[in-house]
């Protein structure tokens, strides 16, 4: 399925382009990088150009995701926190 605005919640994020804009925790606001892992608490991000690794929780974020097709899709962490198979369940019984 290829990700859109729309459908984004429902998608596997591995991969996109991510950008913290708001979190209860002031230090992860700015973090940006490529999602290289997702629980359904988390996601984990490499930061470009560094080794290091952010675990940033979803439910206190809010973030900012670069689709393939260079559009940005804003998203309210507690929409995703749930496992990726969880979400594209809850796809399913939508329809």
């Amino acid at each position: 399925m290829r990700v859109t605005p729309s459908n984004i919640i429902y998608n596997d994020l591995i991969g996109l382009r991510v950008n913290v804009l708001s979190s209860t925790d002031s230090t992860l606001v700015g973090v940006s990088g490529t999602v290289i892992d997702e629980t359904a608490n988390m996601l984990v991000v490499s930061q470009d150009g560094k080794s290091a690794r952010k675990m940033i929780p979803k439910r206190i974020s809010r973030f900012s995701f670069l689709l393939p097709e260079q559009e940005q899709v804003f998203v309210e962490g507690a929409d995703i926190s749930f496992s990726p198979e969880e979400r594209l369940k809850r796809l399913q019984r939508r329809h």
